[in-house]
């Protein structure tokens, strides 16, 4: 089991396409909620998962989508 309770993952912006580092809780198996892009503040719905093996995967769409 991965032992970090927090982890930073890399994704891109669904609007501008940056590259961006969303901090994700290990600790808590599934999420969803919006959070704003760092570079152009428009709001992304995250929806992050954790393994088994606490290892997260992420789906970011545009806060409507």
């Amino acid at each position: 089991m991965n032992m970090h309770l927090q982890e930073l993952v890399e994704t891109n912006c669904p609007y501008c396409g940056e590259a961006i580092q969303l901090l994700v809780d290990c600790s808590v198996p599934f999420q969803d909620y919006v959070e704003d892009c760092q570079v152009c503040c428009k709001p992304m719905r995250v929806r992050a998962s954790v393994d088994e093996e606490g290892i997260p995967d992420l789906v970011i769409q545009g806060e409507n989508e």
